[in-house]
């Protein structure tokens, strides 16, 4: 029987392309339906003019929408859909714990995926995890009741699919070493005097993949690398020393793992998530996909270099960050999320992102071993530590 997919955030970057890959594999038609998929529910924040589209292509079971206004927007420019309209972040945790589900798609932005991610886990439904700033904010609280569920959480990142891949057959403690890779971003050759005054539209322009604004920034401050290192720990169970990072500007080979006796294996790829979402919905089979094969010898060569962590300190946070463990992960996030909004608006400057993160860090107790509500209550109050900082000017000074 065709498998039955949510995917919270399905007008996102990774919710859109996953729809695509639905299309790919629907396609192509798998003989005995073990790798088609039937929609269960699509969920969005607000953009429901993109979700309206969707539910007509694609006909879920039902929509849940976590703005209360979009909600009720979406009722009126979708009078004929005749299945639950659910509102508000309950609607979302509603849909993630649907008992008819296979498997979730985690693909909302920021830590608003954090609690429907949690249900879907108690609910017992597989996880395909693209929502990073989940691990991040609560990896150890996560993988706990992951591990406590039986619930498979699957890597949609390149970076932890690559090494997902890598790992295959293998035994986890023959691991010596994870190497993430990174493009270093549009701003990989830009001096740190420059880096105090690139705008959001500089920032935005990404020299390899097509994602969100958010996640964008990040690449471009190697935010988003520091959050792959978190979560590649909670994901593996390495400790923060076995894992480095090396920029790779083609983004040809997503990561590598080396092992005890010296191997290193490494998964190669153009850069589309097309490949990684797929290998995540259909694990352990894989099956063809229309993304362009690769050639090496048109790529001629691959390069390599250590990161600038003092042009990029955000790296270095996010590693002092898993060093720290408890809390602290959940108060980068939360302001990392504040200070890359106050900057896409122009409140800030792009050198003072880091600049809120670590004085949001610095003025908040790190609390071991937290509990869910715990996660949630640092989350507050650490946006409302960063927003003061980005309001004020304080960050500045």
């Amino acid at each position: 029987m065709p498998r039955t997919i949510t995917i919270l955030g399905s007008t996102g970057s990774i919710g859109t392309q996953t729809l695509e890959v639905l299309d790919t594999l629907s396609a192509q038609g798998a003989g005995d339906h073990a790798d088609t998929f039937v929609v269960r529910w699509l969920t969005c924040n607000t953009r429901v003019a993109d979700l309206v589209p969707q539910v007509r292509k694609y006909k879920p079971y039902g929509v849940a929408i976590r703005d209360e206004a979009a909600c009720a927007q979406f009722k009126s420019l979708c009078p004929d859909f005749t299945g639950p309209v659910l509102c508000g972040e309950e609607g979302l945790c509603e849909a993630a714990a649907d008992p008819a589900n296979t498997i979730v798609m985690s693909a909302m932005v920021g830590f608003s995926g954090v609690v429907p991610t949690v249900v879907a886990i108690r609910a017992g439904h597989p996880i395909a995890l693209a929502n990073k700033e989940s691990l991040v904010s609560a990896g150890e609280y996560i993988t706990g009741i992951a591990r406590e569920q039986g619930v498979p959480i699957l890597a949609v990142d390149s970076e932890h699919s690559a090494i997902a891949q890598c790992l295959v057959g293998e035994e986890l403690k023959s691991i010596s070493r994870i190497v993430l890779t990174a493009s270093g971003g549009p701003f990989l050759n830009t001096s740190t005097e420059q880096l105090d005054d690139v705008s959001p539209e500089q920032a935005l322009k990404h020299p390899n993949w097509m994602m969100g604004a958010k996640i964008t920034i990040d690449s471009a401050t190697l935010m988003n690398k520091g959050f792959e290192v978190i979560e590649a720990r909670w994901l593996f169970g390495v400790h923060a020393s076995q894992i480095d990072v090396v920029v790779h500007p083609q983004s040809i080979i997503h990561s590598l793992v080396e092992f005890v006796d010296g191997s290193v294996k490494a998964q190669l790829g153009i850069p589309t998530m097309h490949i990684p979402i797929q290998y995540a919905l259909t694990y352990p089979r894989r099956l063809a996909s229309p993304v362009q094969p690769m050639s090496l010898t048109k790529l001629g060569s691959l390069t390599f270099f250590e990161p600038d962590h003092q042009r990029f300190p955000c790296l270095k946070l996010a590693f002092d960050a898993l060093e720290a463990g408890g809390t602290a992960g959940c108060i980068v996030n939360a302001a990392n999320e504040v200070a890359v909004h106050a900057f896409l608006n122009k409140h800030i400057r792009f050198t003072e992102i880091p600049r809120v993160i670590e004085r949001t860090l610095e003025s908040m107790k790190n609390q071991q071993n937290p509990s869910l509500p715990t996660i949630l209550e640092t989350d507050a109050e650490a946006r409302i530590i960063a927003t003061h900082l980005t309001t004020s000017r304080l960050v500045s000074q």
